[in-house]
């Protein structure tokens, strides 16, 4: 890598930063404004409030890495040319090429960062303070009213809670036949998933359709083997974006071999697939929108018009995704089509000027 190189992906990477830790405290302080009306609810303290908004962190850093990337490459693109370094830059003999491949790698730097961050750190980070808000509140996880419900081949479960050690409670499965009439039905009052994916249920009552009558069953304890693991429960307790790819593979299989719909996961499991790729596009969009000297154009006009486009981006992926689904568009192409029409922009704009 050239002294120039490094130069330049120094003071892109700096800017980056600075642009991602002034959007990590906006969002930070809009999180305290709507956490802090539930403090004092059960357990929830000031102390667990700052517990769970500093664990909101990785997820929105994930969320505007492709922002921070378009700020702080517009910014550090900008300051160069309002200081005639990258008039120098070029006149060294440094073409635009080769300028836009060091802006790929710079790019290519955040996009590993951002996939770290959507699959492993956020999703982990979203599950502990989603565990650690509700368990102040009320001592409980839960999906509603009515608990958790789960189609599994011929069962269909309803886990009423689920404790923060991922022991459940209030179980309930009704198995159908062949024809889907109810064939049994059981519950009980709690279990413990082991680590083959087997549930140790505790006082079970089970009623079985035996022809014309009901045969019922009382059991203290009973082993299920139930295709339904614990991590798997983990992904249904968080929202969709919240997942990783891997969580999103995995439930989506989980959907088609119980053919239930998973066009919504299937959407975000691409957008999830190319939002790093957005942040490396992110990174030409800054060339594009930097004027090459302070006399071609007004900087501030241009650097402003730049955010609204990030800002742009970050909100088509979610409006391409629900006319996805209104319109039947494929999940592939409602993920790609945001990124794929931006990047086409910048390199047309980039082309622009070089024509000038």
């Amino acid at each position: 890598m050239t002294l120039i190189a490094r130069y330049l992906i120094k003071q892109l990477s700096i800017t980056t930063l600075y642009a991602m830790f002034a959007l990590l405290a906006l969002y930070s302080f809009f999180d305290i404004v709507a956490e802090v009306g539930g403090v004092g609810e059960g357990g929830y303290t000031g102390i667990k409030m700052m517990q769970y908004v500093l664990l909101q962190i990785p997820d929105h850093a994930y969320q505007m890495m492709p922002l921070a990337v378009l700020i702080g490459g517009l910014i550090a693109l900008s300051q160069l040319a309002s200081n005639s370094e990258m008039t120098v830059i070029k006149t060294s003999g440094m073409s635009t090429k080769n300028i836009i491949a060091i802006l790929l790698g710079f790019g290519l730097i955040f996009a590993a960062a951002t996939a770290l961050l959507g699959e492993s750190v956020a999703p982990a980070a979203n599950r502990y303070a989603q565990n650690l808000k509700t368990t102040a509140k009320n001592g409980k996880i839960s999906t509603g009213a009515e608990g958790l419900w789960i189609k599994e081949q011929n069962n269909i479960i309803n886990v009423r809670e689920m404790l923060p050690d991922q022991s459940l409670r209030g179980i309930k499965v009704f198995r159908h036949d062949q024809n889907f009439k109810l064939a049994e039905s059981w519950q009980a009052e709690s279990a413990v998933i082991a680590a083959d994916g087997g549930w140790k249920l505790a006082n079970v009552r089970r009623s079985i359709l035996d022809g014309d009558r009901v045969r019922t069953e009382k059991h203290d304890g009973e082993y299920w083997q139930a295709g339904i693991r614990g991590s798997l429960l983990d992904v249904l307790l968080v929202n969709p974006n919240q997942m990783s790819l891997t969580a999103l593979t995995a439930y989506i299989k989980h959907l088609e071999d119980n053919k239930q719909q998973a066009d919504n996961y299937k959407i975000e499991w691409w957008r999830k697939l190319m939002y790093p790729v957005a942040t490396v596009v992110m990174a030409l969009v800054a060339l594009a929108f930097t004027p090459q000297s302070t006399r071609h154009g007004n900087m501030g006009l241009k650097l402003f018009a730049g955010i609204c486009l990030g800002l742009a981006f970050h909100f088509a992926g979610r409006l391409f995704g629900f006319t996805s689904q209104l319109y039947g568009v494929p999940a592939f192409a409602a993920a790609m089509l945001p990124t794929a029409a931006f990047a086409a922009w910048a390199v047309w704009l980039i082309r622009k000027q070089e024509r000038r």
